[in-house]
């Protein structure tokens, strides 16, 4: 079988082609970084506007680098959510759209199911039963995976997730956006025994997870070692940065 993958939940267009033969054929993905970094953070408008612009042309070079003729697939599955509405619509009507044209079935996916599962496109994939820390930009979660869709949700973030954690974390220490790439540069250069930040819920029952008091620590520990012009020096941040990135994937570990 043969199936066009369509993923455009957020700020990224990703399309695919994969042949449950022969692996993946063609796949393409544009990033939109660049155009929400003036903002701080995903504008969704902006978002489902540059899907529009950017879903068609992808797909004909995704067709183009597997060598196959437009509707030469078995089916066309996309992202139906969770995510961006207005994002989230393009890629929809764009598959549905192209289902009903070629006279193919359209497959809506869930996008946590997409992470759970991806695993199993390795050349060695894990056998079930297994278990899946999921940790993605707006979802942190535990799951065990019985089967294709059979799954037990053993814990998630109660908050934050660790990706928006990291980012506003990196916000606090006036990093640019995405800071979560920013924090983990930086904390190579830190210092991991200066700062010792708290590891959240690890002491207590069950598996559920919280970040928004590693925030509130990262702020106040910032604000305590900013100079008189409210100023961090570069190596503070970078400490800080290795200590929170520490603390978060100690408590996911």
């Amino acid at each position: 079988m043969r199936v066009l993958g369509i993923e455009t939940s957020c700020d990224e267009t990703g399309v695919a082609i994969y042949d449950s033969e022969q692996g993946l054929l063609g796949d393409t993905l544009y990033s939109q970084v660049k155009m929400h970094a003036e903002y701080g953070g995903v504008v969704p408008e902006l978002a489902s506007r540059d899907h529009v612009r950017k879903l068609i042309p992808l797909i004909r070079e995704t067709f183009k680098q597997a060598n196959l003729e437009h509707g030469d697939v078995d089916a066309i599955a996309y992202t139906a959510g969770p995510g961006l509405i207005g994002a989230l619509m393009v890629g929809a009507s764009t598959g549905r759209a192209l289902a009903l044209a070629w006279d193919k079935p359209a497959i809506a996916v869930h996008h946590m199911e997409g992470h759970l599962l991806a695993p199993m496109l390795e050349e060695k994939p894990p056998e079930f039963p297994f278990v899946a820390l999921l940790v993605s930009g707006g979802h942190t979660q535990l799951v065990r995976v019985e089967g294709i869709g059979q799954y037990e949700l053993l814990g998630e973030s109660l908050d934050d997730a660790a990706g928006e954690a990291f980012d506003k974390a990196a916000k606090m220490l006036g990093l640019d956006y995405p800071g979560g790439p920013e924090i983990a540069r930086l904390s190579e250069k830190g210092d991991v025994t200066r700062f010792k930040f708290p590891r959240p819920m690890i002491d207590r029952p069950g598996l559920d997870m919280s970040f928004s008091g590693l925030k509130t620590f990262t702020l106040n520990t910032a604000n305590s070692h900013r100079d008189e012009n409210g100023k961090l020096d570069d190596q503070t941040i970078a400490d800080i940065a290795c200590a929170f990135e520490q603390a978060v994937v100690d408590t996911l570990a």
